[in-house]
């Protein structure tokens, strides 16, 4: 651009220095300051800090106070308020990241569940199928009914005089010539 160059705006012509933080490092950098205001060590540090900030500038003398209690603790006001400031908007994006983890943790599990019930149902068909296999196969019991027939017939024939069939095959001619 052009020094001369009137029509247009001299703010545009800056820029501004380009910061190389993905958004997704940023992101778990937000995380983690939203944590650690969540932590019972942040709060008790933050109280701490405040009352020591309090007692300092209420109970000593004026020439040591830089925040007095006469300007209503015009300092310690703008930190809490710078604090708050940047706390909230840190703490609404580890929300909204922790809400699409949360929502794609959901289609994964829907997933798991469509997949599981599509198992489930062929395991079932597959299962009716051996049933019905199953009524065409011989079971114990039957087999064993049907060995202790034979067992029976084997017994009634053996319990019957085996004729020889050579004999009576040469009585029946001797009686017939």
């Amino acid at each position: 651009m052009a020094a001369d160059d009137f029509d247009v705006p001299r703010s545009s012509r800056r820029r501004l220095p380009n910061i190389a933080m993905s958004p997704e490092t940023f992101g778990r950098g937000a995380e983690g300051f939203a944590r650690f205001m969540g932590t019972p060590a942040f709060l008790v540090g933050m109280t701490v800090f405040c009352a020591v900030w309090l007692i300092w500038n209420t109970l000593l003398p004026e020439a040591w106070q830089f925040d007095p209690r006469s300007l209503n603790f015009t300092l310690l006001t703008l930190i809490l308020s710078l604090q708050a400031s940047y706390a909230a908007p840190l703490i609404l994006l580890a929300e909204n990241r922790s809400t699409d983890r949360d929502r794609v943790e959901f289609e994964h599990d829907r997933q798991r569940a469509e997949r599981n019930l599509a198992d489930t149902e062929y395991l079932a068909r597959e299962v009716a199928a051996l049933r019905i296999a199953m009524r065409e196969v011989a079971t114990r019991d039957f087999i064993r009914s049907e060995l202790r027939d034979l067992l029976k017939e084997l017994e009634e024939d053996a319990k019957e005089p085996v004729r020889d069939p050579v004999r009576s095959d040469r009585s029946d001619d001797e009686q017939v010539g």
